[in-house]
């Protein structure tokens, strides 16, 4: 099958690069979302803007990483990627040797890092608690990689590298949500050693479910506040 019109096409060795994502990188991540909302048949709940995921993700003065909301990016390299001790998370060489790969939207996410560096993906994390363990974990809200880069090896170097973070970093647990529907997904889950737990649901407050509570709070009869 002929690539696609304007399409990038790798072929030979590329390297991946899951690295910690800047502001430069917002537009990019933006994007991603939205793609990833539209796989998952959510796209009338997506609400996120550039400015937005600016100022939730990049604060000034920026935590240390791991300790707040945290964005990755997963990029991919026609050259070989020197790691950075300061940004790189894991890296990993891909051979598309016997399979070429075209992908279509290499120029519109070309990476802000340059050197012929395309945006495959990202993670966004962040850290939770558990009672029963009295440890930190971190909360995996979104993996995402993009359609031509799927099925090589790509999730599962990202997901192992945020877990190896947290086992170095002392932590209890990694979790995630996955879509009852996306048996592809679970199927991965399971073989990565995770469990998937049928006995708890998500329970959500949002919108104008969570606004009718803004200054909510109970007073008692002497008129303090109480919970």
């Amino acid at each position: 099958m002929a690539a696609p019109a304007n399409s990038t096409t790798f072929s030979g060795d590329v390297w991946a690069e899951l690295r910690l994502a800047d502001v430069r990188d917002v537009p990019h991540i933006h994007r991603l979302i939205h793609q990833m909302a539209e796989f998952e048949l959510l796209t009338d709940l997506f609400a996120a803007t550039e400015e937005l995921l600016t100022s939730t993700l990049f604060p000034s003065p920026a935590p240390p990483p791991f300790t707040s909301f945290t964005a990755l990016i997963l990029d991919l390299s026609p050259s070989a990627i020197v790691p950075d001790s300061a940004t790189t998370i894991a890296s990993r060489r891909l051979d598309l040797s016997a399979s070429p790969l075209a992908d279509p939207e290499a120029a519109a996410l070309a990476s802000p890092r340059g050197g012929g560096r395309v945006t495959a993906g990202f993670v966004i994390c962040f850290p939770n608690y558990s009672t029963f363990l009295a440890k930190p974990g971190l909360y995996v809200e979104d993996i995402f990689v993009r359609a031509p880069w799927r099925r090589r090896g790509l999730g599962r170097m990202m997901l192992s590298a945020v877990a190896g973070r947290a086992a170095e970093l002392g932590m209890g647990r990694v979790e995630w949500c996955v879509l009852d529907w996306n048996q592809n997904a679970i199927n991965f889950y399971e073989e990565m050693g995770a469990d998937v737990l049928p006995q708890w649901r998500i329970c959500r407050l949002t919108g104008a479910a969570l606004d009718k509570y803004k200054g909510n709070q109970e007073t008692s009869a002497d008129g303090k506040a109480s919970e």
